[in-house]
């Protein structure tokens, strides 16, 4: 199908940008990449009055250090955040999670930052953000803010950003030593996770010292299970110890059904997933 009619524009700042939002109210879009946007535009299950794409936004684009943090452009694309020498030290598992995006077209037009304020529960990136304490830095016409992950997920497909709001770019600690992986369960490539499990630990002396564990899909937004982070605390990263904490998992999820899914094997595939994660980042 044919989009309905809009107006385009393509500021060159953040500034132009929140300022174009501002100005074209609830009726505006914000086009990053544009892989989730553009197929409901054709479908006509949207019909924004005005388009504002922030391709061309220098400011919003590349990773950076900045002290102790890593700071990552919400225009960064999926490729480069896969490859960046910077994330692959700091916050592997953000590389890795990336990695699992559709497919290399997709990864290499889509962006970082479309894809945590799309808000897919399915979508593979807002569950590494959770698990890695990110914060989302927003500008609004009363200037800009910061959100942590925890707060910055709503509800399905719902963020804390406002109509005239643009997600600028997003914070986190660096993970340095940290080893990570991320399990992911679809029924055919390049589908939507039915479920996903974002692990990060750190073992010390064959031990699991610390460990930040995260849902993809097991509710209305990312969930940490954090019964499964406090069980595995001082365990030895073995496939008997791990198993027994990923019991832990469905704790606090709100696992549903559909065509993939039946909620009962939702909570299944947690379980089992968050014990091949941890093992799998754990080196076990």
């Amino acid at each position: 199908m044919i989009p309905a009619q809009f107006e385009y524009i393509a500021p060159s700042t953040v500034d132009e940008a929140v300022a174009a939002l501002a100005a074209a109210g609830e009726d505006a879009k914000v086009l990053g990449g544009g892989q989730s946007l553009l197929p409901v535009l054709r479908m006509r299950m949207a019909d924004p009055s005005t388009i504002v794409d922030v391709g061309r936004i220098p400011e919003m684009r590349g990773v950076r250090e900045d002290g102790d943090k890593l700071v990552v452009g919400a225009m960064t694309t999926h490729h480069e955040v896969q490859r960046d020498p910077l994330i692959r030290q700091h916050a592997e598992l953000i590389s890795l999670a990336t990695r699992t995006v559709a497919d290399p077209q997709v990864r290499h037009r889509g962006t970082f930052g479309g894809s945590l304020a799309h808000a897919d529960p399915a979508g593979d990136l807002p569950a590494p953000a959770l698990a890695l304490d990110a914060e989302m830095v927003i500008a609004g016409p009363s200037g800009r803010r910061t959100v942590p992950a925890s707060e910055f997920f709503v509800d399905y497909f719902t963020t804390a950003l406002e109509p005239t709001d643009l997600l600028v770019e997003v914070r986190m600690p660096k993970w340095t030593g940290w080893n990570a992986h991320y399990e992911k369960f679809n029924r055919v490539a390049q589908a939507w996770s039915i479920v996903g499990v974002a692990a990060a630990v750190r073992v010390s002396g064959g031990a699991i010292a610390e460990a930040r564990i995260a849902l993809t899909n097991m509710g209305a937004t990312p969930i940490r299970a954090m019964g499964v982070e406090q069980a595995l605390v001082g365990q030895q990263a073995t496939a008997d110890a791990v198993r027994e904490a990923a019991r832990h998992a469905t704790e606090g999820t709100s696992a549903t059904g559909d065509s993939s899914a039946d909620a009962d094997y939702r909570e299944h595939l947690a379980e089992v997933l968050t014990g091949r994660a941890v093992l799998a980042a754990a080196g076990g």
